[in-house]
């Protein structure tokens, strides 16, 4: 019975169906060819009507199951009545099968924040939905959904996954893999690269590197073995970008900061900017940590 699984179970089993649903919309808004774009601060900062849709879905979906959670997103709340068809009310039951993690068993919807996200880029191999979830200022839980996993497969390919994890419990959806040894590959912005970035990757001696869109995007790329670590030496990462991959990351063992190496923070009070930019890895965390330059440190402000 639901009774006896604990909130944040239900809450994850909840962002699980949430984000498949949110992937759909995506899906369905993407193939109908009206993004219904609008400039919200400036002719970078945009807004789709996949945006605005998937927002209602989440925000609406998880504020009629659990009332009493926090909830801080890219987009502003919905205020007007949201559209019966965009409300998920289904849970997950393979992660109700789950453990709870005895650290959390006790968690209350009050003590819970959410932040969400969706970035949706021209290329779809960048399209993500974040939801993540947060305690005591820490994330622990997070669902990645990719509407368009599987697009270049044949024609009939079944779209999209969804990846899951929990602190204690693990990470699921994907199959982990390593960048072979020795090898040092960069992921770093596609599209918010500036001198501090360029200077940073520099600083790693990559074999290569990476620019694609998403924190979400650039974390996987790390767990299926195409990145060795995540560079970006820049303010323009929120907390949204980063809650839910953090913790899949977290879950397998790698490690994500900002560039001097604090943990980054999570609670409603905190400022949503990450304002010391990010640094991830799955492996190896130590040597490109040392390699940050001291130049870009000192640019970067916690």
């Amino acid at each position: 019975m639901a009774a006896t699984h604990t909130v944040l179970m239900r809450l994850v089993a909840s962002a699980y169906s949430i984000a498949q649903k949110a992937g759909v919309i995506v899906r369905r808004v993407i193939a109908e060819g009206d993004l219904g774009i609008v400039e919200k601060t400036s002719a970078t900062d945009l807004q789709t009507k996949a945006d605005r849709l998937v927002q209602m879905s989440i925000c609406s979906s998880l504020a009629r199951k659990f009332p009493k959670l926090t909830i801080i997103g890219e987009e502003d709340l919905p205020s007007e009545e949201v559209d019966q068809e965009l409300i998920e009310d289904g849970q997950w039951e393979e992660i109700l099968k789950q453990p709870c993690p005895s650290q959390y068993s006790a968690i209350k919807e009050e003590d819970v924040c959410i932040t969400y996200f969706l970035i949706c880029l021209c290329l779809l191999d960048n399209v993500t939905v974040l939801i993540g979830i947060a305690y005591e200022g820490k994330a622990i839980a997070g669902v990645i959904n990719q509407p368009y996993y599987n697009y270049q497969a044949a024609p009939n390919a079944v779209l999209g996954r969804t990846i899951w994890g929990v602190l204690g419990l693990g990470a699921f959806g994907f199959q982990l893999k390593e960048v072979p040894a020795g090898k040092h590959i960069i992921t770093t912005t596609r599209s918010h690269s500036n001198k501090l970035v360029t200077d940073c990757v520099t600083a790693m001696n990559p074999d290569d590197v990476l620019r694609v869109g998403g924190a979400g995007n650039k974390i996987i790329q790390l767990i299926e073995g195409k990145a060795s670590a995540y560079v970006f030496a820049s303010p323009g990462c929120k907390k949204w970008d980063t809650c839910a991959p953090e913790v899949i990351l977290h879950a397998v063992g790698g490690k994500l900061t900002d560039i001097h190496g604090n943990a980054l923070q999570y609670n409603k009070e905190v400022k949503h900017m990450n304002s010391a930019g990010v640094l991830a890895t799955l492996r190896n965390y130590d040597y490109y940590a040392s390699r940050v330059p001291d130049s870009v440190k000192s640019a970067l402000v916690p």
